[in-house]
């Protein structure tokens, strides 16, 4: 069982789609490797409050992101692949009043 009661709620809320267009107030799913969590955002006077939470199993405290995305504007999660590897990232954007997360190519 979580640890974090509040994590474990928002997982059960969040839609199943891991990649996608969000709706302001319902939550989506979100996984970078060994990374789970998930992703809402509510409407403020200066733009978008994007929250992301995540952690990297039950026992781990979870991570959470906090960015205010205006219209155009994006930003990227991303976790290192092993050594010499790729790692995985997802970009959360800001076009035309919708938001939407998907999963990039890594930049290492």
């Amino acid at each position: 069982m979580f640890r974090y009661p509040v994590l474990a709620a928002l997982c059960v809320v969040a839609s199943s789609a891991s990649t996608g267009e969000l709706k302001a107030r319902q939550g989506g799913t979100v996984d970078l490797g060994n990374f789970h969590g998930v992703v809402y955002y509510t409407e403020a006077d200066d733009g978008y409050r994007v929250v992301t939470t995540m952690a990297a199993g039950e026992e781990s405290l979870p991570v959470r992101f906090v960015a205010t995305l205006t219209e155009g504007q994006a930003m990227v999660i991303s976790v290192p692949g092993k050594l010499a590897g790729a790692g995985q990232a997802l970009e959360i954007s800001r076009a035309k009043g919708k938001l939407v997360v998907a999963e990039v190519e890594s930049t290492q």
